[in-house]
C-alpha cells in the first residue's frame, strides 16, 4: 500500500523533528510532503537552517494523506498554531480517527484545541502545562495512543519516525528502516 504523509513547518520549526521521521519515511516507501504555514514555501527552520517545504498550505488537501505531523520548536509552534490550515486539519484527522503525530511543543497544539482528551501523550518538559488531567506521560520517548504519536522532544525524532512508520507500514518495513539505519 502507498501512504503519504504531510509534516507542517513554518518559521522556527526544529529541523531535526521535520527532517528525521521524513528521512525514516521516504526510506520505508512512505511519500513526504513539507506543508509551508508561512507565505512562501521557503522556510528558515530554527538554528538557521532553511528549507524549502513542498507546498504551501492553501494547496494542502486532507483528503490525500494519511498522516499529519506537528514538529516542535516554540517559535515553529507559535506560526503553526496561528493556522487556520493546521487547526482544520487536525480537528479533521482527530475526529475521524485518523494518523496524527507530534512532537517536542507540537503536541500543545492539540492541548489548546482541546484534542487530548481522553488520550495519553508526551511532549517537551515543561510543555504540559496546558493538558488535560492524566494525560501527560512524563517519559523521553515516545507515546502512541491509537492513531495518536506523541514524543517529547529533538532527541527522540529518530525513535519518532521509526513509531510513525511502523503506524502506517508495520513492524517489518518499520525494524527493516530501523536496522538499516543502525538504530
Amino acid at each position: 500500500m502507498s501512504w503519504k504523509v504531510a509534516i507542517f513547518v513554518g518559521n522556527g520549526t526544529e529541523p531535526i523533528e521535520a527532517i528525521a521521521p521524513a528521512d525514516v519515511l521516504v526510506r520505508g516507501n512512505v511519500q513526504v510532503d513539507f506543508v509551508s504555514v508561512m507565505q512562501s514555501v521557503e522556510v528558515n527552520l530554527a538554528q538557521n537552517v532553511k528549507m524549502q517545504a513542498d507546498l504551501l498550505e492553501s494547496r494542502f488537501r486532507p483528503q490525500d494523506y494519511d498522516m499529519v505531523v506537528v514538529p516542535g520548536g516554540s517559535t515553529g509552534v507559535e506560526n503553526l498554531s496561528k493556522s487556520g490550515i493546521v487547526a482544520d486539519a487536525l480537528r479533521a484527522f482527530m475526529g475521524e480517527g485518523r494518523k496524527v503525530a507530534a512532537i517536542c511543543a507540537g503536541p500543545t497544539i492539540l492541548a489548546g484545541m482541546g484534542l487530548l482528551e481522553g488520550r495519553k501523550a508526551t511532549c517537551y518538559p515543561g510543555c504540559q502545562s496546558g493538558f488535560p488531567e492524566g494525560c501527560y506521560q512524563d517519559v523521553r520517548g515516545v507515546v502512541v495512543d491509537r492513531n495518536l504519536i506523541t514524543a517529547s522532544g529533538p532527541g527522540q525524532a529518530l525513535e519518532f519516525g521509526i513509531a510513525i512508520l511502523r503506524s502506517l507500514a508495520g513492524d517489518e518495513v518499520a525494524d527493516s528502516v530501523k536496522a538499516g539505519m543502525l538504530a
